[in-house]
């Protein structure tokens, strides 16, 4: 018999999310967030994306059936023992339905919701119903929350122009979730850096990196959360899991990965890149 112990067993994470086709966003950038960082990732496919070269890189949007996302969800609650999930882009009211109670049939420990408001690829009024469905039943589910600038202008209410906007916002959604708030300001606020605003009812925090170029890189979103994700499960406070998040997603847009779309994407291996 070896006396070799085994390793301790990793953290079991949990995405709910879709599929983009390309790699760069959704549930393939998860995933890599997840080994990158050492957490034993896991995902349920809620729809599939597909950016059309011939339409000028517009989104393609399929639901997975609602079956075969309860399917999914129930394997895998039954497989392990889940205390963290990240909720990526659900994209109906029927889907947010399903996801909303599939969680509520156990405890979590952390929610984790990127609130991903608008699908491109649907049409304006299934759009809104997403959008309202999400606030009304899972944004309440959440206790850790992701906007961007457009989602924390629709969450909060009001206009981001400036930081300190940014900082309201941050103040708004967490009063009105209960959640703490990582309010991302990225390349639209003006100045040198990247700002985001980090809320958890006592601490307000910007956390800052020098802007690398003026354009959104693809997957940037959906990295930050998976990582906040992944430092969570292993222990980290909400604080430090936003700062190891933001320098994480920012080595992912320096070493950012270029392709023949109108967008580069992030690399989840950029942290320990010697490119």
């Amino acid at each position: 018999m070896s006396d070799t112990q085994p390793s301790a067993a990793p953290a079991v994470t949990l995405t709910i999310a879709g599929s983009e086709a390309t790699g760069g966003a959704g549930a393939q950038a998860d995933l890599k967030t997840f080994q990158e960082l050492d957490v034993y990732g896991i995902a349920a496919l809620t729809c599939i994306v597909s950016f059309d070269p011939a339409n000028e890189w517009q989104h393609r949007f399929v639901p997975v059936d609602q079956q075969v996302i309860a399917d999914q969800l129930e394997a895998i609650q039954s497989c392990y023992p889940l205390h963290t999930v990240k909720l990526g882009m659900l994209g109906t009211p029927a889907t947010i339905d399903t996801v909303a109670a599939a969680l509520k049939s156990q405890a979590w420990d952390n929610v984790v919701l990127d609130p991903v408001l608008i699908c491109k690829g649907q049409e304006p009024g299934a759009a809104l119903d997403t959008d309202q469905a999400l606030k009304a039943t899972i944004l309440p589910l959440a206790t850790f929350v992701t906007p961007n600038h457009f989602e924390a202008e629709s969450l909060s209410g009001i206009s981001i122009e400036s930081l300190d906007d940014l900082k309201e916002a941050a103040r708004i959604i967490h009063r009105q979730s209960g959640a703490v708030v990582l309010a991302k300001g990225g390349v639209r606020i003006e100045g040198p850096d990247a700002v985001d605003v980090y809320f958890d009812g006592e601490t307000l925090e910007v956390l800052s990196a020098p802007k690398v170029g003026e354009v959104a890189v693809s997957g940037a979103g959906c990295t930050l959360a998976a990582a906040i994700t992944a430092e969570l499960a292993k222990g980290a406070t909400p604080l430090d899991a936003a700062r190891t998040a933001k320098a994480f997603v920012t080595e992912g847009i320096r070493n950012r990965v270029p392709s023949n779309a109108p967008f580069d994407a992030v690399w989840q291996g950029g942290a320990g890149s010697t490119r």
